[in-house]
């Protein structure tokens, strides 16, 4: 059976998808999908901690369904700017990741992306898959993607 691992740049789908729809992703949904074609070996959703309540709620919501929820702590710089990035932490478990499955799902719209799923195309030979909103999604992404998935309303709560 096809072996996937999944990877989420929470903060990424969060605003893509509130941005362009006004709603949230429906992780619960992505999850069944995906579970149907083969099985999930893995699946990691990258986050800031800011440590609201609602945010905790959020976290669980998707250890509950299979997820590891691995944390950032949010900064605050003094000019006012924020800085919580996981494209860094994000590639290192794809690489990691990429020789011990079939395919790697990767739900971000970031461009920077686009050249670690050349790479691990090419010495893997796995396949890659993204999920993003298309009008907030780097073309370079869409095009290194082996399947492209874009978030529509069905995948919105």
């Amino acid at each position: 059976m096809k072996k996937t691992a999944i990877f989420v740049d929470v903060q990424n789908i969060y605003y893509t998808t509130r941005q362009a729809y006004g709603r949230q992703f429906n992780y619960r949904k992505l999850w069944q999908q995906i579970s149907a074609k083969g099985d999930i070996f893995s699946a990691t959703a990258y986050a800031i901690n800011r440590g609201d309540e609602q945010q905790i709620k959020f976290q669980d919501a998707l250890k509950h369904i299979g997820f590891t929820v691995k944390l950032k702590p949010y900064i605050q710089r003094s000019d006012g700017s924020a800085k919580g990035d996981w494209d860094v932490g994000i590639t290192i478990d794809i690489m990691e990741t990429a020789m011990d499955v079939d395919t790697i799902v990767l739900l971000s719209g970031d461009g920077d992306f686009d050249l670690l799923l050349d790479k691990i195309k090419k010495d893997y030979a796995v396949n890659t898959e993204v999920y993003s909103v298309p009008a907030l999604t780097a073309n370079s992404l869409i095009n290194a993607a082996s399947v492209y998935h874009p978030i529509k309303t069905d995948l919105l709560l």
